[in-house]
């Protein structure tokens, strides 16, 4: 599984993102095409729980995410 990184744009300064796990990019494009118009729900990385209506939406960004174990990072810097 891949991790994606999705981004709702309401205007130039508000947005919300999601994080979603599928097989492929284009497995991703399908879900967020399938999801135009309604209502979804999620609970994002913070345990904040969303609900988004996607016809109110002005730009979707879908991107492959690569996350980075900071804990490691961080240690690395240390040595």
């Amino acid at each position: 599984m891949k991790e994606f990184k999705v981004t709702y744009f309401f205007d130039e300064e508000h947005y919300i993102r999601r994080f979603i796990h599928v097989e492929s990019q284009e497995k991703a494009e399908a879900l967020i095409r399938s999801e135009r118009d309604q209502y979804i729900s999620f609970t994002d990385s913070r345990g904040i729980y969303h609900e988004l209506h996607t016809g109110k939406v002005r730009v979707v960004q879908i991107s492959e995410y690569f996350r980075v174990d900071k804990s490691k990072a961080k240690k690395a810097a240390n040595d």
